[in-house]
């Protein structure tokens, strides 16, 4: 069951919910608006091999951007960026979280995340969004930008085992700012 504005602050206020910093402004009907991070995270496109091998620590492929107060970033057509949220999250053991576009931004062709809109029980940490232009004219970004949004849905029982608990392969609980995949170590688990 998604929550509604009321559950929304109820859980806030008990503390099982969290989200730092919070406009109470941001309480949507059924999610909470979440906002642009300063940190970007750009592919280098000069680093050799030219591709990307999915069993080696990507973090040389990436150099990190920062958005300036009043400048935008522009990101072009066809271009991909890492970014996170500026507020931080934390969910307990019985809520799932839904990261989703704003869509006023959808409307011009800005998608906030590929694959990664699933935020699981026991999440802590900024979101990273998975920034990419469909359009066909670069679209600014600008630091504070209101750039998603995040509904909360109820699970049929507390989860019996947390994101981030050992043995889950958990990569990016407490992540502070985007963070590059971590997915080759999925290959070292596995031999393991």
């Amino acid at each position: 069951m998604v929550l509604s504005d009321r559950t929304i602050k109820e859980e806030i206020a008990q503390g099982r919910i969290v989200i730092d910093p919070l406009d109470p402004g941001c309480i949507q009907p059924a999610s909470v608006d979440v906002h642009l991070d300063r940190k970007l995270l750009v592919f280098k496109t000069w680093h050799h091999p030219f591709y990307i091998d999915v069993k080696q620590n990507l973090d040389d492929l990436n150099e990190v951007v920062e958005i300036k107060d009043d400048s935008p970033f522009f990101l072009n057509p066809g271009e991909f960026v890492l970014a996170s949220t500026l507020e931080s999250i934390t969910l307990p053991d019985d809520i799932v979280g839904r990261l989703e576009g704003k869509s006023s931004l959808g409307r011009i062709g800005l998608l906030i995340h590929s694959t990664a809109g699933y935020v699981d029980p026991g999440w802590r940490g900024h979101l990273t969004l998975e920034l990419s232009n469909v359009a066909k004219l670069p679209i600014t970004l600008y630091y504070g930008m209101r750039i998603g949004q995040v509904s909360f849905l109820r699970l049929s029982s507390p989860a019996e085992r947390l994101y981030g608990d050992e043995g889950l392969g958990s990569k990016y609980q407490g992540q502070v700012e985007p963070t590059a995949s971590r997915y080759y170590k999925d290959f070292d688990r596995d031999k393991a």
